[in-house]
């Protein structure tokens, strides 16, 4: 559960990184303390994130094994692609709620409706299908030294439990959503509230990019 939790928020935080739910997160904290932000961004993506990982572990059981790795690492790199792109934030995404609620309510509503359709829900589906076995695999295969515990936790994550999968998904993808907007918040009021966008969206589109070629290589060598 530890492996999965570790992939769930390790993927989310790099794939938030220069992200529109990012950039909202920054300009929501000029308006709000920053704790009240970032309370209102755990409510609403769990809310969202929850859901997500239920669809995309029920999609996942209906794709044979040996074909998941590679529909998942090509959409890793679409997900670098849609990365490299990178998103604007609406006006009316951070006015969504203001003025009628308090802030973390208003942050969450905010949070909640920029998340829809957003690239990080669907990196959410995408995970619960398939938490990077196949990955895992591909670095032993390697001979790459893994820590032990991670050794450990790949070889029986398929003999995980559903549902400690999905709570393993469901939070990690919410920690690291949280994670990635605490560090825009800190990095925009060490910055002067400006973000090297370009730069960061440049470096986690690579890494998407890369994961996605390296999981989809991982299927084939080992099919």
């Amino acid at each position: 559960m530890t492996y999965v939790f570790g992939v769930a928020a390790l993927l989310i935080m790099i794939g938030e990184l220069a992200d529109k739910s990012q950039l909202l997160a920054l300009c929501l904290a000029t308006r709000y303390r920053a704790w009240q932000v970032l309370v209102g961004i755990f409510i609403a993506t769990f809310i969202v994130h929850f859901f997500s990982t239920l669809v995309g572990q029920t999609l996942g059981a209906f794709i044979p094994q040996g074909v998941l790795p590679r529909v998942t690492g090509v959409l890793f790199v679409g997900f670098g692609i849609w990365t490299l792109r990178g998103d604007t934030v609406d006006d009316s995404d951070a006015e969504r709620g203001a003025g009628r609620f308090g802030p973390i309510v208003a942050t969450g509503i905010a949070f909640f409706f920029a998340e829809l359709g957003d690239k990080t829900q669907i990196m959410t589906m995408t995970i619960a299908a398939d938490p990077g076995h196949a990955l895992l695999a591909f670095a032993e295969r390697l001979g790459v030294t893994l820590p032990g515990w991670v050794t450990a936790a790949g070889a029986s994550a398929n003999g995980l439990g559903q549902v400690a999968q999905f709570w393993a998904v469901t939070l990690g993808s919410t920690v690291g959503m949280v994670i990635a907007d605490a560090l825009a918040i800190g990095v925009g009021v060490l910055l002067g509230k400006h973000l090297p966008e370009l730069l960061v969206r440049r470096i986690s589109g690579a890494l998407f990019i890369i994961f996605g070629l390296v999981t989809v290589l991982s299927a084939v060598l080992g099919s």
